[in-house]
Formats: C-alpha cells, sequence, structure tokens
C-alpha cells in the first residue's frame, strides 16, 4: 500500500485501463439483464396464448385465402377464448385527397372484427373502439403509428380512405404482440365491405386459448380454420417473436463482451508496464531489503501483491461504474434494473487473474535483482 501511496498518479493511469474493462463489462452483462428482463416481464404481462392464423400459398404458389367461416369455425375448438380477425384493403389512407396516392406513409388500411381489442389485450388512448354502430360507418380507429404518420392527434379529425372522407373515433395505445396493429388504419367489417370493395375474407386470425391448451389448439388450429386445404394455413404464436429478440440480445452482448475482454487485456498491459518501471525505479529498496534478510520469496510477494492491489482498486472502481451505468441506462428506458451477482464476482476474478499475470514477470525480475547489484547500480 505504500509503494501504491508514493505514486498516485501512475496508480490510477494504471488502474483506469482496469476500471474501464471492468465497468464495460458489468455494464454490458447489467444492460442486456434488464433488457432481457423488460422483454420476460411483458411476455408474462401480454401472454403466451395467443396464436395467429395467416393464409399460406397454395400448391401452385398462389396466395391462398382464408376461408369466410374460418373464423367461426376458430371459435368453435373448446379452450379458445376470444377470436378475431382483420382482413387487409387495397384502399389507401391519406391526410387529405391533395396528397400523392403513393405516398402512403407505410400505412395500412384493414377490416376489423370488434372483439379484436379484447383479443389482443389492447386498450383505447384516447376516443372509443369500434362497437355495432360505428362499425358499419365510415368510422377509424387509429394504430399508435398510424397517428404520428398521418399527423392526426384527435378524435374527430378526418383522413381520405378510398375516395371517401372517414372519422376518426379513437386512437390505441401500442400493441407489442401485434405491430401491423399499430401501423393501421381499423375499419369496421360492415363498414369494409360496403364502402371499400371488401370481400369478407380474413387475412389474419388473433386467438386466445388457455394457457396449457395452447400446444394442443395450435395442432388443430389449420385443419380447423381450413379443413379442405390446412397445408394452406400458417399458425404461429406472437410470444415467440419477443423471446427471440431476447436470444438475439444474448448474441449482442456476447459481442460486447469480447470488447470489454479486450479493454481489460490492455488495463492488465498497462499494470505489467507500471509494474515493471517499479521495479527499476526501486532497485535501492529491494536491495536494501535483500541486504537486511528479505528472501526471493517475500520481494517476489510483495511486488506480486502490489500488483494485485493495483488491480482490485480498477476491478472494484470498474465494477461500482458499471453497475451505476446499468441503473442510470434502465431508468431511463424504462427497465427494471438488473445487476446479476456473479457479474462482480466475475470482475473480481478476472482482476485477480489479471493482476497475477501483469504483476508475475516484474516480481520475478525483483526477486532476481543482487543485492550487491541492485545497491551499486542505485
Amino acid at each position: 500500500m505504500s509503494g501504491l501511496r508514493s505514486r498516485p498518479t501512475r496508480v490510477v493511469l494504471s488502474a483506469l485501463g482496469i476500471a474501464i474493462g471492468i465497468a464495460t463489462m458489468v455494464a454490458v452483462i447489467g444492460i442486456s439483464s434488464s433488457s432481457r428482463e423488460q422483454l420476460l416481464d411483458q411476455i408474462d404481462r401480454l401472454g403466451t396464448n395467443m396464436l395467429t392464423v395467416e393464409p399460406g400459398q397454395t400448391m401452385f404458389g398462389d396466395s391462398a385465402k382464408l376461408p369466410l367461416k374460418s373464423v367461426e369455425m376458430t371459435r368453435r375448438i373448446g379452450p379458445v377464448l376470444t377470436v378475431s380477425a382483420t382482413g387487409n384493403l387495397e384502399a389507401t389512407v391519406r391526410r387529405s385527397p391533395l396528397i400523392d396516392a403513393e405516398s402512403t406513409g407505410g400505412l395500412g388500411v384493414r377490416a376489423t372484427s370488434p372483439e379484436l381489442l379484447r383479443t389482443l389485450d389492447g386498450s383505447v388512448r384516447s376516443g372509443t373502439w369500434l362497437n355495432t354502430a360505428t362499425a358499419r360507418y365510415p368510422a377509424v380507429v387509429l394504430g399508435a403509428e398510424a397517428v404520428k404518420r398521418l399527423g392526426v392527434d384527435s378524435v374527430g379529425a378526418q383522413v381520405w380512405i378510398g375516395g371517401r372522407w372517414f372519422t376518426v373515433v379513437g386512437v390505441l395505445n401500442p400493441l407489442p404482440l401485434a405491430p401491423e396493429i399499430d401501423r393501421s388504419v381499423l375499419v369496421g367489417w360492415d363498414a369494409a365491405r360496403r364502402y371499400l370493395g371488401f370481400d369478407a375474407h380474413p387475412t389474419k386470425i388473433y386467438e386466445r386459448s388457455t394457457d396449457v391448451s395452447v400446444e394442443a389448439v395450435r395442432d388443430v388450429l389449420a385443419r380447423t380454420v381450413n379443413p379442405r386445404n390446412p397445408e394452406e394455413v400458417n399458425v404461429s404464436r406472437p410470444s415467440d417473436a419477443l423471446a427471440a429478440k431476447a436470444a438475439a440480445g444474448s448474441a449482442f452482448t456476447n459481442l460486447l463482451l469480447g470488447l470489454g475482454a479486450v479493454a481489460l487485456l490492455v488495463g492488465g498491459v498497462g499494470v505489467a508496464n507500471t509494474m515493471v518501471i517499479s521495479v527499476l525505479e526501486r532497485r535501492r529498496e529491494i536491495g536494501l531489503r535483500r541486504s537486511l534478510g528479505a528472501t526471493r520469496g517475500q520481494v517476489r510477494t510483495q511486488f506480486l501483491t502490489e500488483s494485485l492491489l493495483l488491480s482490485a482498486l480498477g476491478g472494484v472502481a470498474g465494477a461500482v461504474l458499471g453497475g451505476a451505468a446499468t441503473v442510470a441506462f434502465a431508468s431511463y428506458r424504462g427497465w427494471p434494473p438488473v445487476v446479476p451477482a456473479w457479474s462482480f464476482g466475475g470482475a473480481v476474478g478476472a482482476t485477480l487473474v489479471i493482476g497475477t499475470i501483469a504483476g508475475l514477470y516484474p516480481a520475478m525480475r525483483a526477486a532476481r535483482l543482487s543485492p550487491t547489484v541492485a545497491l551499486t547500480t542505485a
């Protein structure tokens, strides 16, 4: 400790490399764990009991269609709790007829059934959801992203769809399990048939069943929706996309951990360099200790301990900085801050390993110095 206190500036600069490496690794692990925890909480909150059905392709490669009665057929499956559907329309939505018809902003117009909001477990941010009355007239509900792209932020405004005005009656909150709805303008099923030429074939069915029967429903859903051609039906579970996102985040975390390991290695080289210089500057001290009876092992232990203390100083500072960075970033993003205890343990272990490796050569070099030569050259 005395040896470190005598050179505070050099010690701080040397420990900084270790601190950056440890802080990077702890922060990467913490932020990744916080993000994963947020995703898992979101999956638990949204549920994994929702399945979606979409048309696939025919044996000739053409786009298939779901039968007109597919929603009713799905509703007859015993464990199914609620079913709804949407249908894609060829109409475009614009703020006014003066805007170029090709400027769609990536928004789609979809016919929908009144049960959609309940099935998706969604909520209305302002206004109301479509009901049996408004679903028959030129009224629309806007998805969360559609509001931003259209620049329409108030209920009662009008948008231009299929050559006529439609009145906005509601705006939805984001739907993580159905991002396509966020980018859509929703029209009632009957209104779509009356005003927009909708053929009433659903293009996507959403259903929720009991948690324990999801796989059983998934096994029979395609044959129930289209008994004649079940191979033309695609069944998926939206929550799987969130789980895949969490898995992809883990792969990215490994890359960042590699970068942190490189920074830690560079910090270890700085510690080794500091200890080598320390040995050269302290030859008189080494010679005096040896002359007073210190063994080579004691000298070696002294310098190795200094290296470990120097690395530990950087490691503790880095762990604190990494934890603080994790809490700050997670709080900013609205995630639950999670820093696994093993990450701090790993940080301490990595620090000790780096300190040992970095101090081994300088310690052995100091131990090999002859007392006579050390005192003479000093």
